[in-house]
């Protein structure tokens, strides 16, 4: 066997043995955490990354951003109301191996302080405040469990609020109450609209008034309507100074 058939040899055992166990990809959104002998030694970016087989370990990390639901939490009120309130919170992971090494389950233990804080928080406001300080909770709730996590390397980057359920008897009296307000709505545009309506004939009629002939113009529009219906009728006419008419005559 010639040298050359040796060198091959070694190389390809080389190959099955050591190379190809040690070649591992890194997707774009991910990075890999190397540990060698169980100790951490770096992290590879994305891209073919080759690390020592037997001696080497690479466990890698999704660096997107991540959203996770927050359950349904039972909550008391400021104002003693229980509700129910869910959330949805989005966060990165900006140090992988702070994320890995600072905790067991870094998702895990971010949806669990985000269920604390969502109690903790909502329950120092009264329900009114609940349902239309939205914003100014959920930013709250952020500041808190962004606090928290950063020393696992994980970056909170929004907290929403989404649902906030209120007891049956609450649902009931609230829609009574908006029903009330619709009611009363509709009763003030109708005597709006009432109001116009006096107003514009009494100007009518005072223009009329004060406007030579316009009385007897009146008339004729209204005989000329009449006029037009088959019907039978009699129309009698008294002239407008009758009252002075008839004062004289007595």
């Amino acid at each position: 066997m010639s040298g050359l058939e040796v060198f091959i040899g070694i190389f390809i055992i080389l190959l099955i043995l050591v190379i190809i166990p040690g070649l591992r990809v890194v997707r774009q959104f991910e990075r890999g955490v190397i540990f060698t002998f169980g100790k951490f030694s770096g992290v590879k970016n994305p891209g073919l990354r080759v690390i020592i087989p037997y001696v080497q370990t690479m466990q890698r990390v999704d660096v997107r951003t991540t959203p996770i639901d927050v359950p349904k939490q039972e909550v008391i009120t400021k104002d003693n109301v229980t509700v129910g309130v869910d959330a949805i919170v989005y966060f990165r992971v900006l140090d992988p191996s702070k994320a890995l090494l600072e905790t067991t389950n870094y998702i895990y233990a971010t949806t669990n302080f985000a269920q604390a804080a969502l109690r903790d928080i909502t329950g120092n406001f009264e329900l009114d405040e609940l349902l239309s300080k939205r914003d100014e909770i959920s930013a709250q709730i952020k500041e808190i469990v962004d606090k928290e996590t950063d020393k696992w390397g994980i970056d909170i980057e929004n907290v929403k609020l989404q649902n906030i359920e209120l007891p049956g008897d609450m649902k009931r009296a609230m829609a009574k109450q908006a029903e009330a307000e619709r009611e009363r709505r509709a009763a003030i545009i109708v005597a709006d609209g009432e109001k116009a309506s006096a107003k514009a004939v009494a100007e009518a009629a005072h223009l009329l008034a004060h406007t030579p002939g316009g009385i007897q113009i009146r008339t004729l529009q209204t005989l000329e309507k009449i006029s037009s219906d088959p019907s039978q009728k009699t129309v009698v006419f008294l002239p407008n100074d009758i009252k002075g008419i008839i004062s004289k005559v007595s």
